[in-house]
């Protein structure tokens, strides 16, 4: 089982520091190179570059006052969430469909929905 991952490129895991600003302070964020590539992805959909993606994303947490000093591993999470929510069916896998034109309330209530009956059929 181990060999499956350990036998990925280790430039995935790789951590990479990138600057930009958020609010107009400058800052730097370190990620590893998968994250990147994600955060990437999730950004193509709907247009936005990493940058404007990140921002948008801080500007967001920051408005329902989130953490915004474990912003990192909102990011981490962000990631791993985005691709649960495609292998769950709740997001389009096709990059087609902007994340900003999905109904979030639908896309939660589908993953709660998901989650209850995968957490059921191992009972």
């Amino acid at each position: 089982m181990c060999q499956v991952f350990i036998g990925a490129d280790a430039a995935l895991y790789q951590a990479r520091a990138r600057s930009l600003r958020l609010r107009g302070v400058s800052t730097s964020i370190r990620l590893e190179n998968l994250f990147w590539r994600v955060l990437e992805d999730i950004g193509a959909r709907d247009g936005l570059s990493l940058s404007q993606l990140i921002a948008k994303l801080y500007d967001e947490l920051a408005e329902t006052d989130g953490d915004l000093g474990n912003f990192t591993s909102f990011l981490r999470v962000s990631c791993l969430r985005y691709l649960s929510l495609q292998l769950l069916g709740a997001i389009p896998q096709g990059n087609d469909i902007p994340i900003a034109s999905l109904d979030a309330t639908r896309v939660l209530a589908a993953e709660r929905a998901l989650r209850s009956a995968a957490t059921q059929s191992r009972m």
